[in-house]
């Protein structure tokens, strides 16, 4: 019976990994894991923890280290087709009928690990005769310790075209051409694939050899690196290079390091940093990410310097974006002009770079930065097009909190660099006399301008959120500038307040925020209804609290109207395509329905600030 490795993973998705182990050990939270004394040793302190999350269970003390079908074989010496059958009752899943042609293709899987392993065995015997010694030379240039160059497999392949088919003459050629050892071509005899190389092997997740890596020793060879290409046993879309080393290492350290290459990887190694892995010549995949995230929440990507380096660090942030999620993302190490972690190393020492890994940037200040400095920012032009480019990598994110929030942060940043606080004000004395000095009358509010905004607040506005916010711009009439976009705006979609908007736009040019400037009212304005469920209304509040959730409240009055435009669109479209209207008619009422929860959370929010109920 074979079971794919997808079928597997769902069974492991779906297995509660503490419910499993709790029935025969018991369990204490810590934290996001639980803890026990070890099983598998006698120990008075508990260093077996159990993580949920990840799926698997890690003894710090004997290494023990399973999934639940692991746990069930070693743990309770169940043969492992009884384990699976016993978690897949539980989880509801049926386990496959016997498949005569999986067995086949899992037998095949097996005879090709035979081959990679007996290359392996092959490419390591001739690093260490007189072929290999200029192999062995560019190790030593490196500064490899042999117990890293013994580690890590390092081995050398000949310029002999035919010199692996007759080391491993008991394999059929399909074998060897199948496992990527060896190139196949029309009406001419098969030939090696890697020739006068320095060899690598590439492990899975159980330390078998799958692939292999080469760098050309010849300086003028080309291309520099060769991989395997896919194979049975190889998807470099979904192995990471050095995984199997890396995984139980960023156990200990708590932290996973991605680098550029595997020459970078063995390089940390060497010099103690045993937690890196490398993508194996592609710019770092979805199922990459996911393995990542299983080993820690918050991956250190650490790619080279130049542009190069860089672009590929975009690369990966334009691929993570749409699945960020809750507490998992990238931290970014940028590293110096020109280097890679081996260049630094060699020149500052290992402290050097753990300064660095120490200081890691977010994924958010990497994007801006990277935006930022893409090109010139002198003109409108110029600033429309960095915030159309940060917008575009907003849409790309599907959670919608995340999206919000990155939304918000970004567009911060741009208003303050795009619109700088003004110069202050060269003082001139006159105005009314105060004791301390003149000052400066406030500017009032033309009589139509104040009429609007009365008829705004008195149930022009058609909800007491919109009502609040004007109320708050207002009270806080410097951060009417700061959404002015946004105001815009809803001023445009809802004539009802677009008057008062307006009129609220034209005052804020006109004051003087360095000074503290108002808006003066003369007789004031009414107070709207339901004050007290919004503290930014509220004289206690603190005002830079305050400021904050005038801000958010901004941010949900205009998200719902454009939500709902955009949804009568989608609806008046249907005679012309059904099929896309519908499609697009739920994402938005979900979006929608995700909305109006963050409002009523929000309302929740300002009454228990204010200690009201809500009605």
């Amino acid at each position: 019976m074979a079971l794919s490795p997808q079928w597997l993973d769902e069974l492991r998705m779906r297995t509660t990994l503490s419910a499993v182990i709790g029935r025969t050990l018991r369990l204490t939270k810590a934290g996001r894991e639980f803890k026990a004394c070890c099983p598998f040793h006698n120990e008075k302190t508990p260093s077996f923890y159990v993580n949920d999350e990840k799926g698997f269970y890690h003894c710090f003390g004997c290494e023990a280290h399973g999934d639940a079908i692991r746990w069930l074989t070693d743990q309770r010496g169940m043969p492992f087709m009884d384990a699976v059958k016993e978690l897949a009752a539980e989880a509801g899943m049926e386990v496959p009928a016997p498949d005569p042609r999986a067995a086949q293709r899992a037998e095949k899987r097996a005879s090709l690990h035979d081959v990679t392993a007996a290359a392996q065995d092959w490419f390591a015997d001739n690093l260490k005769s007189s072929d290999g010694a200029q192999a062995r030379a560019y190790l030593g240039r490196r500064g490899f310790s042999e117990a890293t160059v013994r580690e890590f497999g390092f081995g050398y392949a000949p310029e002999d075209r035919q010199a692996l088919k007759r080391a491993l003459a008991r394999f059929d050629e399909a074998m060897l051409v199948e496992s990527g050892m060896r190139i196949a071509v029309e009406d001419k005899e098969p030939y090696d694939r890697f020739r006068g190389r320095l060899m690598l092997p590439i492990h899975d997740m159980r330390g078998r050899v799958i692939a292999f890596g080469g760098r050309v020793l010849d300086p003028d060879g080309k291309p520099k690196y060769l991989n395997s290409p896919d194979t049975p046993l190889f998807d470099k879309g979904r192995t990471l290079y050095n995984l199997h080393r890396a995984a139980p290492a960023a156990r200990q350290s708590g932290r996973m390091i991605v680098v550029e290459g595997y020459m970078d990887a063995i390089a940390l190694a060497n010099a103690g940093i045993r937690e890196a892995v490398a993508p194996l010549g592609t710019a770092l995949t979805e199922n990459q990410i996911e393995l990542l995230w299983r080993q820690v929440e918050r991956p250190i990507l650490c790619f080279d310097g130049d542009n190069a380096g860089q672009r590929a660090a975009m690369r990966a942030i334009a691929r993570v974006l749409p699945m960020l999620r809750p507490a998992h993302s990238l931290a970014i190490v940028r590293m110096p002009a020109g280097k890679d972690p081996d260049d630094l190393i060699r020149e500052k020492g290992v402290a050097a770079i753990e300064d660095l890994l120490a200081r890691p940037a977010s994924l958010l200040d990497t994007l801006w930065e990277f935006e930022k400095a893409a090109g010139a920012l002198d003109t409108p032009e110029d600033k429309a097009g960095l915030k159309a480019r940060l917008l575009d990598h907003v849409d790309a994110i599907q959670h919608p909190d995340i999206r919000a929030l990155y939304k918000r942060e970004l567009l911060e940043r741009f208003s303050a660099l795009a619109f700088p606080p003004r110069p202050p004000r060269e003082f001139q004395p006159r105005g009314d006399w105060k004791k301390g000095g003149f000052r400066q009358p406030a500017p009032a509010l033309a009589p139509e301008a104040r009429a609007s905004l009365t008829r705004a607040m008195q149930g022009g506005a058609r909800d007491a959120l919109t009502r609040a916010v004007i109320a708050g711009l207002v009270k806080y009439p410097d951060q009417i500038l700061r959404h002015e976009e946004a105001l815009s705006d809803l001023a445009r979609r809802d004539q009802n307040v677009g008057p008062a908007i307006d009129s609220l736009l034209e005052a804020a040019e006109t004051l003087d925020l360095s000074a503290q400037s108002t808006i003066s009212l003369e007789r004031g304005l009414p107070a709207p209804p339901e004050k007290a469920h919004f503290a930014f209304l509220d004289e206690g509040t603190d005002p830079g609290d305050a400021r904050e959730d005038l801000a958010e409240a901004v941010s949900l009055l205009v998200e719902r109207p454009a939500l709902e435009a955009a949804l009568a669109a989608a609806t008046a479209r249907f005679e012309r395509d059904p099929e896309g209207s519908i499609a697009e008619q739920a994402r938005l009422r979900e979006r929608l329905l995700a909305l109006n929860e963050r409002l009523k959370r929000f309302g929740r929010r300002k009454a228990a600030a204010t200690g009201e109920t809500e009605s």
